[in-house]
């Protein structure tokens, strides 16, 4: 299937501006659409299990990494202001190939900076690399949803977590085999750079918002529904930020496992929560995307407490299984969501309410290691717990 896909649409131009797309050239769009999630997914999957080696590699105690990550928190957010603006003007596809060269090469480079500085502002740039280029395939995604006239967004989010177990697998063996983390990151993040721009002429060329004219904000500032969406989208990418970041961490220093083992968790989550996401177009075509919200939520925080709880590390790999499940359908959901309000752009919308979710996704990390540094990393991550109950209880405002 790959190998025909890549022999026509070489050959078959995207939809230039103002056109509209046929069902053959969404359908290769869709495609490429799928190959950006993966690539996202293995690259944030990589980072995850590799925060160790940083904080080997750099000498770094639980508070210095936190202001390592939360560096990157704060790129992120930053650029979501102009993520609209720049999705606007350049094209989702364009976006996406400049960003993910930009974080692919800040990954690569992140185990050769000679300085806990220049990491910093690496890290910097990383985030706001990382936040533009998922804005762009949600973009493209809510796009494609629209003119397809089906639901795909959880399918979407689901290869994005096969990235996330890929790049979290293959790490895991590649640290067995005992390559350098240097070479490992080097590798991944090229890897990842080079197929988001070689998928990336598939997608659309053409503008992918198609609000009404009155339509014209970049970014909308989150108020109404789309803060209410943005609050839930806080709790659930807080969640899901701190299990990517601190899960292998937890299973290394509290377990006690060799990191090549505890990468097994991160698998875990990110397979469970990829598994997931490929059935969550069904599911939200089936039941009420609120009871959806509501379960979900309830799952992953008592999931999370009884990690916490027992202690145990095949405990742990269950537990972040159903964490990741648990999870699962909060960004596919939320972000839809926000695309339906009135009155703005698609772009407009996700950059809002991902604004507020990134905030969650990339500050939450941060905040965990401040926690931990003060009391435990045991009580640190009691915040997914935390977070998840506050997604299950706040499920109800969801507009429908």
């Amino acid at each position: 299937m790959k190998k025909e896909i890549s022999a026509v649409a070489v050959r078959a131009p995207s939809p230039s501006p103002g056109t509209t797309p046929s069902a053959l050239q969404v359908k290769r769009a869709i495609w490429a659409t799928r190959f950006q999630f993966v690539a996202l997914g293995v690259l944030i999957g990589t980072w995850g299990v590799h925060i160790p080696s940083v904080k080997a590699h750099y000498g770094l105690g639980e508070r210095t990494l936190s202001r390592v990550l939360m560096s990157a928190a704060v790129g992120a957010v930053l650029s979501l202001l102009t993520a609209g603006r720049v999705i606007g003007a350049l094209g989702a596809r364009r976006v996406a190939s400049l960003a993910a060269v930009l974080m692919g090469c800040m990954l690569a480079l992140v185990l050769n900076w000679p300085s806990v500085s220049l990491l910093v502002l690496s890290m910097l740039v990383f985030g706001a690399s990382l936040s533009l280029y998922d804005v762009a395939i949600n973009t493209e995604g809510s796009a494609l949803e629209l003119l397809g006239k089906r639901t795909i967004m959880g399918g979407l989010h689901g290869m994005f977590s096969v990235g996330g177990m890929l790049g979290a697998a293959l790490t895991g063996g590649l640290l067995r085999l005992e390559v350098l983390p240097a070479w490992q990151l080097a590798g991944v993040g090229l890897g990842v750079a080079l197929l988001a721009v070689s998928t990336a002429p598939w997608m659309l060329a053409m503008p992918v918002d198609s609000a009404g004219p009155e339509s014209k904000a970049h970014f909308a500032w989150p108020r109404g529904t789309l803060l209410i969406i943005g609050v839930l989208a806080f709790a659930g990418m807080s969640a899901e930020g701190v299990m990517y970041d601190w899960c292998v961490l937890y299973l290394k220093e509290v377990n006690l496992l060799s990191q090549d083992l505890a990468a097994l968790g991160y698998a875990a989550f990110s397979g469970a929560m990829a598994a997931t996401r490929f059935g969550t177009d069904a599911l939200r075509n089936r039941y009420r995307e609120r009871t959806l919200l509501r379960v979900g939520g309830c799952m992953s925080a008592l999931a999370m407490a009884v990690v916490l709880l027992v202690g145990h590390p095949w405990v742990s790999m269950i537990g972040y299984a159903f964490v990741g499940a648990g999870l699962a359908m909060v960004v596919p959901i939320l972000f839809n969501a926000a695309t339906r309000v009135p009155g703005t752009t698609r772009a407009a919308a996700i950059a809002s309410v991902s604004s507020i979710g990134y905030l969650g996704f990339m500050v939450g990390p941060p905040l965990i290691g401040a926690i931990a540094q003060s009391v435990s990393l045991t009580a640190a991550l009691g915040l997914v717990v935390l977070a998840s109950g506050l997604l299950a209880w706040g499920a109800k405002y969801v507009p429908e």
